[in-house]
């Protein structure tokens, strides 16, 4: 971007209308709407802007087909400014993704998946050769900046005849690293209250919305006193909406007991964005405001609850001085079907619509 520019009349969460004023990829000024003058303006009636939007729960390593994806396919295009690679890598290749993101526009940190092998096969877990500590140890002390926590997924398809002991391993590495875990939840076995209590503070679950049959509610929609408990310790609750983890019917139980997601987050990779049921960060976010959350709830689970867990709070504010790091959107009202992972539709009546993002000097249109 050349010059100062001014994004103009663009509204906060809160509904509070601002000229927010760029330049040489910082943020130098806040003014009150339709009062800052620059070089260059952007404006769009009823135009939002945030923070740069956070997808904690991505697949961005395009070589384990089908799961993976190209990084600014799922980041900057979508109007997400920082993702998180959520175990795609193992320590075999892990050095690769963190090449990988030094051509993206898009910001990107990892969770390690504790299988070296990581995504390259589905039952990653299955064959406790495959986890190696020496390796595991290595690559954290190589990657510490990239790597944020580890990655286990602790469902029946992964684990196989290993049941609870990759968790074991899992918790025992997270001790000696300093790391938290993502654990990814689904069917059984193991069954899911014998995993919750080996989540520590801190911790991630991911998929907590999914409809399956071992997932964290009740026949009655009631949650199970494992999660209640996980909870009360700090753990993390995450969406990962994914190609199969995410139930309209549980989405809604879980809000009317207030167990609301910390972070909501798309588990996107080529297959579900080009065919669904994720499509987009965009997509999902209005399925949250169809179940009946506010704006400015939702969009804190992109922006201020993740960067607090990622321990960087500067990537969920907007403040003079720091970094340009801007996600601009529009919530439009009109009819639109949503589906969830189950194939339930649900029709909203609003839709969140990307407009464009500001990464450092870079103004990039979606």
């Amino acid at each position: 971007m050349d010059g100062q520019l001014v994004l103009r009349r663009v509204r906060l969460t809160s509904g509070e209308e601002v000229d927010v004023v760029i330049n040489e990829g910082l943020i130098v000024k806040f003014a009150p709407g339709g009062t800052a003058t620059g070089d260059r303006i952007w404006e769009s009636p009823g135009a939002y802007i945030s923070s740069g939007w956070i997808d904690m729960h991505v697949h961005a390593f395009p070589e384990f087909d089908p799961y993976g994806d190209d990084i600014d396919e799922i980041g900057v295009k979508q109007g997400v400014t920082t993702i998180v690679d959520a175990g795609s890598c193992g320590a075999d290749r892990i050095g690769d993704l963190a090449i990988s993101t030094h051509k993206a526009a898009t910001r990107v940190f990892a969770f390690l998946n504790i299988s070296r092998l990581g995504l390259l096969r589905t039952d990653e877990l299955s064959n406790l050769d495959w986890i190696d500590r020496d390796k595991l140890l290595q690559a954290t002390r190589a990657y510490s900046e990239f790597i944020v926590g580890l990655k286990a997924r602790i469902s029946g398809s992964v684990v196989g005849k290993s049941g609870l002991r990759p968790l074991y391993l899992a918790r025992e590495f997270s001790q000696e690293t300093g790391l938290p875990l993502m654990v990814h939840i689904g069917s059984a076995p193991p069954d899911i209250r014998e995993v919750m209590p080996l989540l520590q503070g801190g911790d991630v679950v991911t998929h907590y919305l999914n409809g399956k049959n071992n997932n964290l509610f009740d026949d009655r929609g009631a949650p199970l006193d494992v999660l209640n408990d996980a909870i009360k310790r700090g753990v993390h609750l995450d969406v990962g909406h994914g190609t199969a983890s995410f139930s309209f019917q549980v989405a809604e139980a879980a809000k009317k007991h207030g167990i609301d997601p910390d972070t909501i987050s798309t588990d996107i990779y080529r297959g579900n964005r080009l065919n669904g049921p994720v499509y987009s960060m965009a997509n999902l976010l209005s399925k949250f405001l169809a179940l009946g959350y506010s704006l400015n709830e939702t969009i804190d689970r992109v922006t201020v609850r993740a960067a607090e867990w990622l321990g960087r709070p500067q990537l969920g504010r907007i403040q003079a001085g720091d970094e340009a790091n801007l996600t601009l959107f529009q919530v439009v009202d009109k009819p639109v079907t949503l589906v969830d992972s189950e194939g339930v539709n649900k029709i909203g009546s609003r839709q969140i619509e990307v407009k464009g993002v500001i990464v450092g000097d870079q103004f990039i249109e979606c």
